[in-house]
């Protein structure tokens, strides 16, 4: 099957009175049982995660005992599951991370670009300095894997390697959270360079679902869970920035939403038991732009949609979310010319 036929319209963006461009992608809604609970287009349709991950890959090290091990503040667990931007907090809160498990910035292998806050990067400028290792966006999570190779006393060199002890243990838990086959999982290469993975949504979402609520899961992994999942909504903060999608909904959500973005239009969320109302499950949401959608007005939209058509967002939070959802299309002289307009409706195969 030609995989752009797991795609369908999703948001219309107009101009005037006519759609002007149209951006398709595919949704899976799942709960932790692995029940397919709602979706649109192709929800078997296979994709990488991309840093939607990162909750999944920082797993191992918190349940071998990593946050007792090195004393690690529920802030430094966030920034290890983050696409973060930058600031100088977030550089510090690595740069804390590393002191702790005795590591140097010099041994992340992420590469460097710089802050993608842009008071941080001009401040680097003005200070005629240059953004280093630690700025990159997926610092806190190369941290984490070297965190995990001083834990069980591997080596520290070529730690992104897929065949590196690190790397093993983490695709291995991710395949058990994802309830998908390690040979059937396929490996890329991040922009960041650690190995990234490819999965079918209803799989993704499912393993999300397993996060917000692992009860069925065995101790170990389920007190890891429980971690993430509380350090991720008590700082929301370090997983993006202040002002990115990812801390924004995660604000409003009141401690009931995770959500982690990542490249190409990847978005995974997790809804905790009772975000929808006293008595709602758990659920997990994998969708992917087909289109990549660079700026992420698309998967932004599609996310504050898909938790509206759900139940999981009243009047009030969506309000607080309109630069993401009700945002118009503007000009160069800050002109209303159009808008973006939701084009599909979830298919709930359970009832919600």
């Amino acid at each position: 099957m030609d995989i752009a036929s797991g795609y369908v319209p999703l948001v219309d963006v107009t101009r005037g009175d006519l759609v002007e461009s149209v951006h398709f992608g595919a949704i899976a809604v799942c709960n932790q049982q692995g029940d397919l609970f709602a979706s649109t287009g192709d929800p078997e349709l296979s994709t990488y995660l991309r840093s939607s991950s990162k909750p999944f890959q920082l797993l191992p090290l918190i349940e071998l005992g990593g946050v007792e091990k090195f004393n690690l503040s529920d802030r430094e667990i966030s920034v290890m599951c983050a696409s973060h931007s930058g600031t100088d907090l977030h550089v510090k809160t690595v740069r804390r991370i590393q002191e702790k498990i005795h590591v140097s910035e010099s041994d992340l292998l992420c590469g460097i670009h710089a802050p993608t806050n842009k008071e941080s990067a001009n401040a680097l400028r003005l200070n005629n300095q240059s953004p280093t290792q630690n700025h990159h966006n997926c610092s806190g999570k190369h941290t984490g894997f070297l965190a995990q190779a001083v834990l069980n006393h591997y080596s520290k060199e070529d730690y992104i390697n897929p065949n590196h002890p690190v790397q093993k243990i983490v695709i291995q838990t991710f395949s058990e959270m994802a309830h998908e086959d390690e040979k059937d999982i396929h490996i890329g290469i991040d922009g960041c360079s650690a190995p990234v993975f490819g999965i079918p949504l209803h799989n993704a979402a499912w393993a999300f679902a397993s996060l917000a609520d692992p009860q069925r899961l065995a101790e170990q992994r389920k007190s890891a869970c429980l971690k993430i999942s509380h350090a991720m909504t008590s700082y929301p903060e370090m997983v993006a920035g202040f002002g990115k999608f990812d801390t924004s909904l995660m604000q409003v959500g009141n401690g009931k939403i995770i959500s982690k973005g990542g490249a190409e239009g990847y978005q995974g969320i997790a809804l905790l038991p009772g975000a929808i109302h006293q008595d709602s499950p758990a659920l997990g949401i994998a969708f992917k732009i087909s289109d990549g959608d660079p700026s992420r007005r698309a998967s932004n939209f599609v996310a504050v949609e898909v938790l509206h058509q759900l139940g999981a967002l009243d009047d009030g939070q969506i309000r607080a979310l309109e630069e993401f959802y009700l945002k118009p299309v503007t000009n160069w002289r800050g002109l209303t010319v159009g808008q973006l307009k939701s084009s599909f409706e979830l298919i709930f195969s359970l009832l919600p």
